[in-house]
Parts: structure tokens; C-alpha cells; sequence
């Protein structure tokens, strides 16, 4: 397997313009592809929404991963969802709306987006490896009351390669988090989707407007091909690796 040497950089094209990456310093965030939210009888469904929506991400976004996992670069995955006494779970966010099912209540897959519950883990088309990253998170943002700046941390990582669901909700408050924390977020844009389309273009469009104020806008092509021209080709080891 290839790995990125120390010195593998790549100039991503991006909007509103490219962005320059050290690969070894990159993470790649898979946000929130959960079963609840992009399977039929999940949390998203009870709120009403249309779940195939999602379904336009998840090629792509298994494309990246495992060009990722190839590249030896580092993978985290989020899962937004409570402890089974809803201990972390305000209810202000339980009771908000009129589902047909609220946070907690007994659904298909188990009690709605409840840790360890099957409707709360990945899809399996995403499914984490077991020596890849999964951060258990009780909000949108994948830095509120989590692990997520200490991982960050450890590995040296400034870069975001962000992909997942829902793009106006838990990608936005995750890259706006990681913006105020000084790291660089690349939005790969047809690695997410949003329930309603046009939230979808508008929450790119907030990232990328006034010269990116919350980072940059690209996609999985973009990102495929810029890996590829950063793996040596040969592999002979040396390189910062996460994944054996």
C-alpha cells in the first residue's frame, strides 16, 4: 500500500480559489453518515424528509475514503447521539417539532439516535475500520463536548477534508467550529447533501463567499486526482501513516 511521504503537497483547485495541502497533515472528517439519518424509518424520517437525498453522497464519499485509506491518511468519523438516560440530551433539542418519533423513542432500528443503538452507527457502505477514528458526538458541531481538538492535536493535523450530512447543519457547525480554531476546511461538495437541495447550495455558498471565510469549496474528483499526484510511485515507507 502507498503512503504520502513527508513532503507530499498538493495544490487542491477549490473555490473561490486553490488551496495548497501538506497531505500529512491532512484529515479526512466523514460527518455523520448514519443510519438514522440516511436510512428508511430513521430519526430524518420522522422529521419528515425525503432520506434518498442523502443517498447522492455516499458514492462519493466512499470514493475519498478509500483513496484516503490507501494514502495512509488519517480518517475520522462522527456520529451524532446520546446516552441512553438522554443525560446529554437538552430538551429543548428533544422536544423541538412534531416528529412522528422523537430522540429516544423506540424506532426500527432501536431507540432514535441513541449510542449503540443500530440506527445511531455508520451506514455500511462507510462503515469505519477498526483502527480508523469515530468521535461520538452529543451536537452538530464535531467539537462541542468531544475529543474532536485533542485527536487533531496528536496527529499534527491542520487540513479538513470534510464530507457527510446534513450540509447546512452538522457540516456547517463543524467547519464554522474548526474556522475558529485555526484549521484550513476543504468542503468536498458532492460528498454531502442536505434533505432539501437548496440548503445544500447555500450552505456551500456561506463556506466559500468573501474569498472563503469559513474555508474552501471542492469535490471528490478534485480531491482523487490531487492524491494521486502527491502518492509516490513507489512505496517505500518514511511517510507519516495512520492506517496499517
Amino acid at each position: 500500500m502507498a503512503s504520502l511521504s513527508p513532503e507530499s503537497t498538493s495544490l487542491l483547485a477549490a473555490e473561490p480559489g486553490p488551496v495548497k495541502l501538506d497531505w500529512t497533515e491532512t484529515a479526512l472528517v466523514i460527518i455523520d453518515m448514519q443510519r438514522d439519518f440516511l436510512e428508511p424509518g430513521g430519526f430524518g424520517e420522522t422529521l419528515g424528509n425525503d432520506v434518498s437525498q442523502l443517498a447522492r453522497a455516499v458514492q462519493p464519499c466512499a470514493d475519498v475514503l478509500q483513496a484516503a485509506r490507501e494514502a495512509g491518511i488519517l480518517v475520522i468519523h462522527t456520529r451524532e447521539g446520546h446516552l441512553p438516560d438522554l443525560s446529554d440530551a437538552p430538551p429543548a433539542k428533544v422536544e423541538r417539532g412534531a416528529p412522528s418519533l422523537r430522540i429516544g423513542d423506540p424506532g426500527p432500528m432501536g431507540r432514535i439516535l441513541i449510542r449503540g443503538e443500530a440506527g445511531h452507527d455508520i451506514i455500511p457502505a462507510l462503515y469505519p475500520l477498526d483502527s480508523e477514528i469515530v468521535i461520538d458526538k452529543p451536537g452538530k458541531g464535531a467539537f462541542y463536548a468531544t475529543e474532536m481538538g485533542d485527536v487533531l492535536r496528536k496527529y499534527g493535523i491542520e487540513n479538513l477534508l470534510v464530507c457527510g450530512v446534513t450540509t447546512e447543519v452538522c457540516v456547517n457547525t463543524t467547519v464554522r467550529e474548526a474556522n475558529d480554531r485555526g484549521y484550513r476546511c476543504i468542503v468536498l461538495a458532492d460528498c454531502c447533501a442536505s434533505y432539501f437541495p437548496e440548503f445544500h447550495e447555500m450552505g456551500l455558498k456561506m463556506i466559500k463567499a468573501q474569498g472563503g471565510i469559513f474555508g474552501w469549496v471542492s469535490d471528490s474528483a478534485a480531491v482523487l486526482e490531487a492524491m494521486v499526484e502527491a502518492l509516490p510511485t513507489h512505496a517505500t515507507g518514511g511517510g507519516k501513516r495512520y492506517i496499517s
